[in-house]
């Protein structure tokens, strides 16, 4: 179940960790910016750097994600129609399974990125809905396009899906969860993803 330019995906899941440039300062772009600003924070500390503190430095990461993150939506929307159909208590597993499972396949790379510009270019709000449009160019220069889609919760803006390059991140594994349960079961999707993200502790 992996996700096609994991290297891009990772960066903007952790809000890109470069050096960034706010040419647009809206509310929902500054709500990333201090997710930002607070990765890079973690990621620098001196005191986190030596390998014991590895697993330290990913849940304090993975923490602060999850506040920026609104998982729940983005497992609703993941699932789509098949979401209606589960329990609370499916879905609260689904919610953290599916956490875990971005978490081991962008979020355990971060110590693999240095460099990177990010430019926050644009910000379209309507109502509660807001996509934050940012570039990210590579150390060849290369500029690629990310959007980030968030949906206002109280106070706070909330991350619910990234599309890289026009592709959604959410649609990617709508597809690939909903091809698994069409072959097999529900069931048999979450054993998939309790076996890729359990299995590996």
């Amino acid at each position: 179940m992996r996700c096609d330019r994991s290297i891009i995906v990772a960066v903007a899941l952790l809000m890109a960790l470069a050096v960034s440039s706010v040419s647009v300062a809206g509310e929902p772009t500054e709500d990333i910016r201090k997710t930002t600003d607070r990765i890079i924070a973690i990621v620098t500390d001196p005191g986190l750097k030596e390998a014991d503190k590895a697993r330290e430095k990913s849940r304090q990461i993975r923490s602060v994600v999850d506040e920026r993150f609104n998982w729940e939506e983005m497992s609703k929307r993941t699932l789509a129609r098949h979401w209606k159909d589960r329990t609370q208590n499916e879905k609260e597993e689904f919610i953290d399974l599916f956490g875990k499972l971005l978490e081991r396949t962008y979020l355990d790379k971060v110590e693999g990125y240095s460099g990177e510009k990010v430019l926050y270019v644009d910000e379209k709000v309507q109502e509660n809905y807001a996509i934050v449009g940012v570039r990210i160019v590579t150390k060849q220069e290369t500029e690629i396009q990310v959007d980030y889609r968030l949906q206002k919760k109280g106070e706070e803006w909330l991350v619910y899906d990234i599309s890289i390059e026009g592709v959604s991140l959410i649609n990617n594994y709508r597809k690939q969860f909903d091809s698994i349960m069409t072959r097999s079961s529900y069931t048999g999707l979450i054993e998939k993803l309790r076996s890729k993200v359990v299995g590996e502790n």
